[in-house]
């Protein structure tokens, strides 16, 4: 869960910095633009789930989440309508350093899973 987590918030990231980095403010043109990402991704989410397993990672069980990524994204330029693109850029950087704070959690979010066992029982 906190893999596919990470992935769609690295994939949002990545679609708010791009328009930033080419110059781009916010503007509704992007909020639509993420959204048909995401349907896009949505539409390809099978594919994407039968992609193969690579590293001891089964890419499809990430694969089929990521068009999140897109409604992320969009959520992003809606808050962000008046935003230059350097503050484009800056929250597509938060958003991303949010996904890796997610991911370097992980053996927290573990810790408090087996302390929450062991006080409560395995059954919990």
């Amino acid at each position: 869960m906190t893999f596919r987590l990470t992935r769609v918030l690295l994939l949002a990231s990545v679609i708010v910095i791009v328009p930033g980095l080419a110059g781009l403010g916010g503007s509704v043109l992007l909020v639509g633009g993420a959204l048909a990402v995401a349907g896009g991704l949505y539409a390809a989410r099978d594919r994407l789930q039968t992609t193969p397993q690579v590293g001891g990672h089964e890419l499809g069980y990430y694969g089929e989440a990521l068009w999140l990524g897109g409604v992320v994204a969009a959520v992003v330029f809606l808050l962000g309508l008046p935003a230059s693109p350097g503050e484009l850029r800056a929250l597509g950087g938060i958003v991303g350093l949010v996904g890796m704070a997610n991911y370097f959690l992980r053996p927290v979010y573990r810790l408090l899973v087996v302390l929450f066992r062991a006080f409560f029982g395995t059954n919990a």
